[in-house]
């Protein structure tokens, strides 16, 4: 295997080439033509996609003889036979500098607070400059107390229980960051805390007494006093991630909370040419308020002011065009395993719960309604069907208001995660796009039944009909990375299956709730067609068509087609032991390698060739 420039002998950049599947495993993600034999790649755009034999039979002129000779240009690769290509993966929903930030203190898969305690104090005596440094601040993500056997939000105390760990200024984000774990130091830090009434949209987690126990849930984490990341920090952290991202077939990744500093790296970045993906940025909006008219005015005071002076609309932006910014990310509530998403009754598990809005409907519709105004596409975050509801109305209040052309605005529901089943098709009315994640099912279905009842369960995590409602047909799939894992196959897998990667589930091996569950072709589309058509892409990128984007990731086996009609008939193990040989973006390898060509183009090779064609014909 080589790179492509070695490949082809050139010190610059090859400007044509093609590749051919002689399985005919390209898979386009077009109605049109679904599969194909080969691609033809040219500078940085596709200009052909078909059979082997039209690809690559071409003629030589010959004028003063006037012969046009037969002849098979040597720029043709093939992978092996049982590899597939496929478009570059999307992850409709990600954190991209959190996952960097996430992978320096990981915590998921934590059984028990003692673990989590074990891997601090692994983590401190792997750093010395943090084990002789009693002030330094540690922070860590990845606890889920759903995971435990006593599912219950840990304690502050439980951080001062080691010896090494006592005193020291620790913050551990739960899974979701929607919740974050503090040590003694940390809230003696903070001092004198606010009342609950003084929080809109977040919760101090308090024992019987009144006194905090160390858990701060959504609004109420801003109080604790954590540095903003360097530029450094963010370097490091973007680097680990989109190396990580390459590594399993990503080649665009919508990043789902975009604060300013983050926009600027980003930026700077782009300028220098440094961005190896493609990037859809959601600027990032804390909303705080109450019902009054006043917080409403304030609100479009701030989107005025601080947005819009802090961040820039930009669509390709940088020497490489993989940078745009035309949206925004709006949270309605907080989330499930937190019992913070906002429910339209308790929980089942947890009656005197129902759930938080993280601001008053009239503060988020005074966003929404601005944002469209400055014609940014809008998407909200919303877990419990309390908030679909409150953002579908305020959506559907707005586009009948205003007489919108939805396809132009293409608001988003980030999560759709629990809808009542009297608003599921409101989706496909009013024209706004689910974003989904499929291992939040799976992650969620262990617990998921005991905290909402049957009742409610009839519209959560609902993938299928959310596909069957969509107007457009489109359901684009995520991952929330760091909250899940950055590779995409793991999000395949639990769309197609809707079982945990042991292949287990609460309802068996059939997977949980299996009339949920996504084609294989749904899903693959889901990860390319979708999430393009939601950044406004599509006429660029998300399908393997002539005239688009040349990027294509090249697979070791084909997990697309199993071989059977029935999903029920393949195990899924191909789809977890699938890996990536070669990542393609704007027609150029940015991981791994091409085949080489069987031939090379040299004159000697011409002259050989045309000499062979003249004694086969009888030409001279």
């Amino acid at each position: 295997m080589h790179s492509t420039n070695a490949l082809y002998g050139l010190s610059s950049p090859l400007t044509e080439y093609t590749v051919c599947s002689s399985s005919s495993r390209i898979y386009t993600v077009s109605e049109l033509q679904p599969q194909a034999q080969c691609i033809t790649i040219k500078n940085d755009r596709i200009v052909y996609l078909g059979k082997h034999d039209d690809v690559v039979s071409s003629t030589v002129n010959v004028p003063l003889l006037n012969w046009k000779i037969p002849f098979r240009w040597p720029s043709v690769s093939f992978v092996d036979p049982t590899d597939i290509i496929v478009p570059g993966l999307a992850d409709a929903h990600a954190h991209v500098l959190e996952n960097g930030w996430m992978m320096q203190l990981p915590l998921g898969g934590s059984r028990s607070v003692e673990e989590i305690v074990e891997r601090v104090k692994s983590y401190i005596h792997d750093h010395p400059d943090v084990l002789h440094d009693q002030d330094r601040w540690i922070e860590g993500m990845g606890w889920d107390q759903t995971r435990w056997q006593n599912e219950e939000f840990p304690k502050a105390a439980d951080l001062d229980q080691a010896p090494l760990l006592k005193g020291r200024p620790i913050v551990l984000s739960r899974v979701d960051g929607h919740a974050r774990w503090v040590s003694p130091r940390v809230l003696e830090i903070m001092g004198t805390l606010p009342e609950d009434s003084e929080i809109v949209g977040g919760q101090i987690i308090r024992d019987s007494q009144g006194h905090p126990t160390g858990v701060f849930v959504d609004n109420a984490m801003i109080l604790i006093p954590i540095s903003p990341w360097t530029h450094n920090q963010m370097e490091e952290y973007f680097s680990a991630t989109a190396n990580l991202a390459l590594q399993y077939g990503l080649t665009s990744i919508h990043d789902a909370q975009t604060k300013i500093p983050m926009v600027e790296f980003f930026q700077k970045k782009a300028d220098e040419g440094a961005i190896p993906l493609r990037l859809y940025l959601m600027g990032s909006v804390a909303l705080h308020g109450n019902n009054s008219d006043s917080d409403a005015a304030e609100t479009a005071a701030y989107i005025d002011s601080d947005w819009k002076h802090g961040i820039p609309r930009f669509v390709n932006y940088g020497k490489q065009g993989r940078l745009t910014l035309r949206s925004v990310k709006l949270f309605a509530d907080g989330a499930l395993g937190s019992w913070g998403a906002a429910m339209l009754a308790p929980y089942s598990d947890n009656p005197d719960l129902q759930g938080t809005l993280l601001q008053a409907p009239e503060v988020l519709r005074a966003a929404v309604r601005r944002f469209w105004e400055d014609d940014m596409q809008v998407n909200v975050h919303c877990i419990g069907d309390k908030a679909n509801r409150i953002t579908l109305d305020i959506f559907e209040e707005l586009i009948r208001e205003q007489d919108i052309n939805v396809s132009s605005w293409r608001p988003r529901i980030e999560h759709a995660q629990i809808i009542n089943r009297h608003d599921l098709d409101r989706f496909g009315k009013l024209g706004v796009t689910a974003s989904v994640q499929p291992t939040h099912a799976t992650s969620d279905m262990w617990y998921a039944e005991s905290r909402l009842g049957p009742d409610r369960m009839e519209g959560a995590y609902a993938y299928a009909t959310l596909l069957w409602v969509s107007g457009d047909k489109m359901l684009p799939l995520g991952s929330d990375f760091p909250v899940e894992g950055v590779n995409p196959l793991l999000g395949f897998y639990a769309a197609v299956k809707r079982l945990a990667v042991d292949g287990s589930s609460p309802h068996g091996p059939s997977g949980w709730f299996p009339n949920e569950r996504l084609t294989r072709r749904e899903a693959l589309k889901g990860m390319t067609l979708d999430p393009a058509y939601a950044s406004f892409q599509e006429q660029d990128i998300g399908s393997l068509k002539i005239g688009k984007k040349a990027d294509f990731v090249v697979f070791d086996r084909d997990f697309v087609d199993c071989g059977y009609e029935e999903e029920a008939s393949c195990n899924g193990s191909e789809i977890l032991e699938a890996k990536v040989k070669t990542v393609v973006i704007d027609g150029r390898v940015v991981r791994g390698e091409l085949p080489q060509p069987k031939d090379n183009v040299t004159f000697w090779g011409i002259i050989s060739k045309l000499g062979t064609y003249v004694r086969a014909t009888g030409l001279l």
